[in-house]
Order: C-alpha cells, then structure tokens, then sequence
C-alpha cells in the first residue's frame, strides 16, 4: 500500500525526525499534534495540526482531541467498499495510510517514587490506543508503526518499491495489539492493587522480552527469557553480567533459586545450587568464610553449580572459586583482583545484582495444562512464626543458631525436604522425596558424622515418629518444624526419650 497521508504522535521521540524526513521526501502528508507536532516544526518538516483536519481545537488540557470521526473514519474505511467510500465523500473524511504513535509513559509514571495517583490517572492513554487499534484493525489499507525500531523497516520499503508490504503491514498490527495489550494489562495491574483486589475475575500480566535463549530445559525446546516491567523484589532480570557466556533456561531457574535462598540472610553468605536445590550453604564473618563452609558442604555436588554471594567477591574468594567449574557466580560485586582471577576462565558467567534493590514480596505464577496457580512469594520468617518449644530441654545458644539457619534453608527445598545445619552450615540435604523419612535418611546420610550436634529442619510436620527416630540414631541433638500433626505427641516423646530439643513453628514450607 502506498503512503500519501501519516499521523504522527509519540511520546518517545527517538528516530522521529529522520523517519519524518523521509516520510516527507516520498510526498506524504504529515498530521500531528501537541509536542511531536511542535517537534516536526522546530526541524523545518512541513506538518498539519490535527485541528486542522478536524475543524475542532483540542480540548480538556488535551484528553479530547484525536478523537473525531474526520480521524477514525480515515483509518477505519475499507478502501474498495463503496458505501464507506460514499461516507467519506459525503463527510469529506480523507484516508490516513500510515499511523505512527506509541503511548503517554504510564509505566515510567508509576515507576517514579512519590507518584500520586491523579499523575497516574492521568497518564492513562486514551486517544494514542484508539488510534492504534483502528489502524491496526484495518492493516489490510493501513501501516502503523508503535516502536521506533520499526521506522527504518517501513523507510526501506518505501525507498525500494515505494509501498509497504502486506507481510509488513500485518506483523505491524501484531506487535500493535500485543503493545496495546501489555498497556492496558499495567494499568489493569496497577488499578487493581489499588483497590487491593487479590484475586479478580480475570488475571491480566505483562511481560517483556528480555532475550531469547539457545533452548529450554533441553535442546529440542524453544525458550525465551521475559521480564515483569516493573519489579519490587529481588530479580535476575536486573543483573548485569560482566563476562561468559549466554544464560541458559536451566543457569536461569538455578540463578533464581540460589537468590531466593541467598536474600534470607543479613551476614555475609554463600549458597551453593543445583537442579534448584540447595546442595551447600555457609554463612561467616567474611564472604570467604561463608563460601568455605558452603563447598565443604557438599564439595560433590557444587561441581558445574550456581553460586550465589550476598556481599562482594575479593580476591582470596575468586581464588578459591576459580579452583573448581562453576556455572554463574551471582554477587553485589566483584573487586578489580577477584574480576582479574575469575575471567581467566572463559565461560563462566559473572553477575552483578544489587541486592539493596526490590524488599517487596512477588506473586508466583505457575502454568499449568489449560490454566496457572497465583500466590504470593513464601517471604514468611522464623521472627514470623508462633515459636513453641514442647519438649523437655531448650535449645542451646549454638543450637538456636544451627536451627536457624536449617529453617531458612529447608523452605527453599523441594518437598518432601529435611536439612541438616552444623556451625554455620548445612551438612545434608534431602530434597524431593515422596516421604518425610527417606528425604531424612538422605539428609543424614550425606552429612555422615558431621550429623552428631545437627539440628534437623523440616519443611512440614512429622506424620509419625520415625523421623525422629532416624535424626536420633545419628546424633542429631535439635529439631525445627511446623508441628501440627495428630501424632506429635508420639514425636515429642521420641524427643524426649533421646534428649532432643524439639521446635514447633507452626508454619508449613512446602515447595512443589
């Protein structure tokens, strides 16, 4: 389709007036309005108001002024039907063939500390939309262009055979649904937490494109990587990598699951992961110390692992980091020696994330067949729970501390889950069982001898004694969970017979 008639009207300006040069060097005719208008003037294109063509000034500071039929009658006749053909004589509407327009910045808005919600109001796009949905319906007759990479697409195709493709016009109107789509989703998103609806009718996200990736979970799966646009907690989408190679889908759920574990703590801490589950954690009085402790965890298993540090990686750190594979080490920051160490290995991924950034609590969206599950993000804390202490004995101060750190850990392991912590760090983990005693006796298993003076957390009550039991035989002298169960009387005095101190929390972990 050729172009003889554009409106033009952006907010982001970027690539305007070269795209706008070009326009008016094929001949088109360029309405446009307010600052994009002012724009186009300033750079000697030539431009027509929009009152111009519509015989009627913009009106209420600007909320009313595209919005005539002189405009919509010009995007949404069908070119070969007659009677619309008719009405545009009879109401002398002239056709617009090229519509280039992208939206008021609601999302920055909203973006900027202090924003009130009259400023967000009012940065709700009303005219910019309508617009864009009528030239986006009609595309069989109309190009629209809503993103500023696109400009050179549509020059390039002007320049060659001077029209735009179907092909082209289509894959625009696409991109312009799917741009319309996501700004209505935030403002649906926003206006909907402001009203605190929790679970309305419908459940309308956006997201956007971050990169794609090589493949998904396995190289016969085609993956891409999205961001939310706005985040209030603790993301990757936010991480800077300095060196390596691209992230993987499977180095992306890792990377998150080592965060979601790493940001529970406040002192200097290292947590080790694989296939989304912890294999080692340690935390110190230095970063080096915490990483020490979490390799001499499972010092197997952190092999072709994701590290995840919440304080910044020294020199005497990279060393020892350097001394095995690794996946992706994940930190606030790197000094110039540890960055000096640890680029020397050419495919490990380097990321810096601040994690001052984001203390909000997320939704959680898991697809399933036909549908997907919503919850909030499990921020819930031991300084949270209901602490009771049923058994005979009290926790020791070192105890308390190993407790700790057991709980903190086990919620983020994949159910059924147990967790050994001695002196600052995990000893055993079992993850994903299908009953509380086998994800125990691998926990305990793997910890060996470093078992005895454990303490022991579990992500959900005891159904029974025997995990108990098990934790007793191998030394393991405290227990953390939730409590709960009809049988914990048989629990507590199985504690008791074996000199455990036992906690209840009242609260469940599970993680599926």
């Amino acid at each position: 389709m050729t172009i003889k008639r554009a409106l033009i009207s952006v907010s982001n300006k970027e690539g305007l007036l070269h795209f706008a040069e070009k326009l008016a060097h094929h001949g088109v005719e360029i309405i446009s309005t307010g600052g994009t208008k002012k724009a186009l003037q300033d750079a000697g294109i030539p431009v027509i108001g929009i009152s111009e063509v519509t015989g009627f000034p913009e009106i209420m500071d600007g909320r009313v002024k595209t919005l005539h039929p002189k405009i919509h009658g010009g995007l949404l006749a069908v070119r070969d039907n007659e009677t619309h053909q008719t009405a545009m004589q009879e109401n002398e509407i002239s056709p617009i063939d090229l519509v280039v327009v992208n939206l008021y910045p609601f999302k920055e808005t909203i973006a900027k500390e202090g924003t009130t919600f009259a400023d967000a109001i009012e940065n709700i796009d009303i005219g910019g939309p309508s617009m864009l949905r009528s030239a986006a319906k009609n595309h069989t007759y109309v190009t629209v262009v809503v993103d500023p990479a696109d400009y050179e697409t549509v020059a390039d195709e002007l320049d060659g055979v001077g029209a735009v493709s179907e092909e082209t016009r289509r894959r625009l109107a696409a991109k312009t649904f799917r741009h319309t789509a996501a700004y209505d989703a935030l403002i649906a998103e926003y206006l909907t937490a402001a009203v605190e609806e929790e679970h309305p009718e419908s459940y309308t996200v956006t997201y956007e494109k971050k990169q794609d990736l090589r493949y998904g979970e396995n190289p016969h799966q085609k993956a891409a990587f999205y961001s939310t646009p706005l985040k209030n907690t603790l993301s990757l989408t936010d991480a800077e990598q300095l060196h390596g190679k691209e992230l993987s889908y499977n180095n992306i759920n890792d990377a998150d699951a080592a965060l979601s574990i790493v940001k529970e703590f406040v002192d200097p801490a290292v947590v080790a992961v694989k296939h989304m589950n912890p294999c080692g954690v340690g935390t110190g009085t230095t970063i080096l110390e915490a990483y020490t402790r979490a390799f001499e965890a499972d010092p197997v298993s952190i092999f072709g692992g994701i590290i995840a540090a919440n304080t910044e990686i020294d020199e005497e750190t990279a060393q020892k980091l350097s001394e095995i594979f690794l996946e992706i080490i994940i930190a606030p920051s790197f000094t110039q020696k540890a960055l000096e160490i640890l680029t020397k290995k050419k495919n490990i991924r380097l990321l810096k994330l601040d994690f001052s950034a984001g203390k909000g609590i997320a939704k959680k969206i898991t697809t399933v067949s036909g549908g997907m599950l919503v919850q909030e993000e499990d921020v819930f804390g031991l300084d949270d729970a209901n602490v009771t202490i049923p058994t005979k004995r009290q926790p020791t101060e070192q105890e308390w501390k190993d407790l700790k750190l057991a709980w903190k850990v086990v919620k983020h392991v994949k159910s059924n889950a147990i967790v050994l912590a001695k002196d600052e760090m995990t000893v055993g983990v079992g993850a994903g069982q299908m009953n509380r005693v086998g994800a125990a006796k691998i926990a305990i298993e793997q910890a060996g001898e470093r078992a005895k003076g454990s303490a022991l957390g579990s992500d959900a009550f005891f159904p029974m004694d025997d995990t108990v039991e098990a934790a007793a035989r191998a030394g393991v002298t405290a227990i953390i969970q939730p409590g709960g169960s009809i049988k914990d009387e048989d629990s507590i005095k199985k504690a008791d017979e074996h000199g455990i101190t036992m906690v209840f929390t009242g609260v469940r972990h599970f993680k599926h």
